[in-house]
């Protein structure tokens, strides 16, 4: 499908790709994984034609639709179904034409295409995929422009998704998501019929959704079959493989160079001497495997321990202005709990996290806590809020007045800012460094309850590890909201879900929640296939008073109706002489499901189409 031939790219004096050559499967699910920083964007930017290489190249098959998330989200007036509809380029052309066109050969072969490309039930799908990601009913009827950034991003990822092109590229796509949209997508990608090329740092992603990954480490470029376990597991014994062989070498050499010191000089000796002087230059060093290890995370101990509870909510209710947003909370929370907050982006998991760093005040009801109880909160925004022109030792120094130079700059150590990082402006820093940074001053004096708010944007997976060792490291309380399956599995023991306008606690597992999420997406996907789309009724037609239309206008509609059906039985019986092929369900499925589909919407379509003939025929007989 895909194939990479000695490709090399440089940015700059920095080699960021060398002589890599890979070819990928068809319809594989790929999972390009490596340090940040090392290229994998670039990489991305280099198969979608947008980079030129120095040497090497991308081979493709003629005419493969290449996709990817655009980088500028759409922001326009329009719907976000008519922006996703938008997104299948053929199938607004096709629709177009056939509007105007007059030829019956031509029209009859739009129509076959329209039916080929699913056009009939697309949006059904593409409102499925909206609710997938996030997007109600009635959110889908508002303008794009009436949402956030990171709300538009994820309509950018539903139409990507919705055009199914042949090498889906993806990255980072759980970034903007909440982990009921990174469930759905997990799913959704598994089933995918194409290829799939996801960068992500999501280690429940690459587990459950790809069969191959791709590591790119010290400018190579390396496949493994498996998922991201697989994956680890085959690079730790390669690792172990290869010491042994530089062992092995290198006991050779010595062996060989002990000979050569020894004899060089006996004539008697020369030739066997000189014979291990060839081998020694044959011998080819055998490059050690590096693991680079990540800086640690490291949370302060509280200073004094708290009495149990640490929380308690009675009836409270919180809110903006005089709004309540969160009402009915009776729960408590304990000195050594560790929670995760589940429930759809929107629901009130950040409301609730602000109520517990005591930056809204309760409406009604009441909250207990000490007076002296510390808390850290953190969230991805708050990253922006640090000062671009300074480095990590003017941030924390604030923070330790009076202390000497050497003591701020082992605590910024401590945090993972030791020598010249201390010393980087954060302008510089990489967004996982300035993450680093600012857990490290919400956490600075040992809160007894620490607040985390998707804190694994732009961490790469060793350092999501090391956040998850610092979590179950740390003594005292834990509230976390993430996208991150893996992480949440690993950290909490307790579940709580944000619905209805409330936190209750979750008695299921995550396979549940799971389950749950896929469920109700199930639901609305039946939905949108039954939803009416096209004519108008002979009730719509009778006019805002209820009027009967005149007569000429009844029959003129009676017509045009019996045209539509007769245009759509047509369609029908087209599908059904596809769908009769023996072998089309063997050796071509995807296509046999989409034409099943399309022909259940073309039923519920004709049904609809009929009811309405009655009517107005009703209606024309009454008159």
């Amino acid at each position: 499908m895909l194939h990479l031939n000695d490709l090399t790219y440089r940015l700059g004096p920095r080699l960021l790709i060398e002589n890599a050559s890979v070819a990928l499967p068809p319809n594989a699910k790929v999972g390009l994984v490596g340090r940040n920083g090392t290229g994998k964007t670039t990489l991305f930017r280099i198969i979608m034609g947008e980079l030129s290489t120095e040497s090497g190249g991308v081979c493709l098959p003629k005419n493969v639709r290449i996709g990817g998330v655009s980088q500028e989200a759409p922001g326009g007036p329009e719907s976000l179904l008519a922006v996703v509809l938008a997104a299948d380029t053929e199938r607004k052309a096709l629709l177009a034409e056939a509007e105007t066109m007059q030829d019956p050969m031509r029209r009859a072969d739009i129509e076959m295409r329209l039916v080929d490309i699913g056009a009939y039930s697309a949006e059904a799908r593409a409102a499925s995929i909206l609710h997938g990601l996030g997007f109600d009913a009635e959110t889908q009827k508002r303008p794009c422009s009436s949402f956030s950034g990171g709300w538009r991003m994820r309509v950018a990822l539903a139409a990507v998704l919705f055009t199914e092109p042949d090498l889906l590229l993806l990255d980072e796509p759980t970034n903007y998501l909440d982990l009921e949209g990174t469930l759905w997508l997990y799913d959704y990608l598994a089933k995918y019929p194409h290829t799939v090329l996801v960068i992500s740092h999501d280690r429940e992603l690459l587990d459950t959704c790809v069969d191959h990954i791709l590591h790119l480490d010290q400018a190579k470029l390396t496949l493994y079959r498996g998922g991201y376990s697989s994956f680890d597991r085959q690079r730790t014994e390669k690792m172990l493989l290869v010491g042994k062989m530089r062992d092995k070498q290198e006991a050779e050499r010595k062996h060989l160079q002990a000979f050569v010191d020894r004899f060089k000089a006996k004539a008697s000796k020369a030739k066997q001497a000189q014979s291990r002087v060839k081998r020694l230059e044959k011998l080819a060093p055998i490059s050690a495997i590096v693991d680079s290890q990540v800086l640690p995370f490291h949370f302060p101990e509280p200073k004094r321990e708290m009495s149990p509870p640490l929380y308690t909510f009675d009836e409270a209710a919180v809110g903006y202005g005089d709004k309540p947003i969160l009402n009915r909370l009776n729960l408590s929370i304990q000195p050594d709990d560790r929670i995760a907050l589940l429930g759809q982006n929107g629901n009130g998991k950040s409301t609730f996290c602000k109520l517990l760093a005591s930056k809204l005040a309760p409406m009604s009801g009441e909250v207990r806590h000490s007076s002296k109880i510390e808390v850290a909160y953190f969230a991805q925004h708050q990253v922006d809020e640090l000062r671009l022109n300074e480095t990590p030792v003017q941030h924390i120094a604030p923070l330790m007045p009076e202390m000497p130079e050497a003591k701020i700059r082992a605590r910024a150590a401590q945090m993972g800012f030791p020598a010249s990082k201390a010393d980087t402006k954060v302008d510089k820093l990489s967004g996982g460094e300035k993450a680093r940074l600012m857990l490290g001053l919400a956490t600075f004096r040992g809160p007894h309850l620490l607040i985390l708010d998707e804190p694994t944007n732009h961490l790469d997976i060793d350092s999501r590890a090391a956040l998850m060792e610092a979590i179950n490291d740390y003594p005292g309380a834990v509230m976390l909201v993430s996208h991150d399956r893996f992480l949440i599995e690993a950290c909490a023991d307790r579940l709580w879900l944000v619905e209805n306008s409330t936190v209750k606690a979750f008695d299921g597992d995550l396979d549940e929640y799971r389950a749950r999420i896929l469920a109700g997406s199930a639901k609305t996907t039946r939905r949108n296939s039954e939803r009416q789309i096209g004519p108008r009724s002979a009730e719509a037609a009778a006019g805002p008073e209820g009027r009967k239309p005149a007569r000429g206008k009844l029959e003129k509609r009676l017509r045009e109706i019996e045209a539509e059906i007769a245009k759509l039985d047509s369609l029908r019986k087209r599908i059904d002489q596809a769908l009769a092929s023996p072998d089309i369900f063997v050796k071509e499925p995807e296509k046999a499901g989409r034409l099943s589909a399309d022909r259940a919407a073309l039923d519920g379509k004709i049904a609809r189409m009929e009811d309405e003939w009655l009517e107005v025929s009703t209606v024309l007989g009454d008159g």
